[in-house]
């Protein structure tokens, strides 16, 4: 038995092109320039975005928004917002500088997922240890899964799968 591939007919969009997320990965652009930028700490995040059955997402589209290095979201010289698609192999990467704490909650950044045939945009939450935090510690099942695996001095891995074994913790807005 054949198996037939969706048309774009067939599947929900939106349908985003590939130049939808050129330069908008790196957020740390003109940091640590004492005239300009935002100070912090320069890191990197790396991830790969899989399916039910492991299969990589090609050119979905990964926004991250965030607090500045001293935990605040409203620094002119650090807009604190990103977008990266993801390649053939569901990887995206993202430059950027580490947040700080701010109002009771740890470092961390948002995700927000968009896809073609996503009925609704996904959101979940990076954090880079398992310190306290009151969203961290609502989660019961896949906890470890919002903590970033170090890589290096200065780079982090956050895998994500939106469904099955293993899957992401993901959160509604309501």
């Amino acid at each position: 038995m054949s198996r037939l591939v969706p048309t774009a007919e067939m599947t929900l969009g939106p349908f985003f092109p590939r130049e939808f997320a050129a330069g908008a990965n790196d957020l740390a652009v003109g940091a640590n320039d004492p005239a300009t930028g935002a100070q912090g700490e320069i890191i990197e995040i790396t991830g790969r975005v899989v399916q039910a059955d492991g299969r990589p997402l090609d050119n979905l589209i990964v926004e991250i928004w965030q607090a500045d290095a001293q935990g605040r979201f409203d620094n002119p010289a650090f807009h604190g917002w990103g977008r990266a698609a993801t390649d053939a192999a569901g990887e995206y990467f993202f430059r950027t500088i580490k947040p700080g704490a701010y109002q009771g909650r740890a470092p961390h950044i948002n995700f927000l997922l968009l896809s073609s045939g996503l009925m609704r945009q996904l959101q979940t939450v990076m954090y880079f240890d398992g310190v306290a935090d009151p969203v961290l510690d609502a989660v019961k099942a896949g906890r470890e899964r919002l903590i970033a695996a170090r890589e290096g001095e200065r780079r982090y891995r956050f895998d994500i799968r939106l469904r099955g074994e293993g899957e992401t913790p993901f959160f509604d807005d309501g």
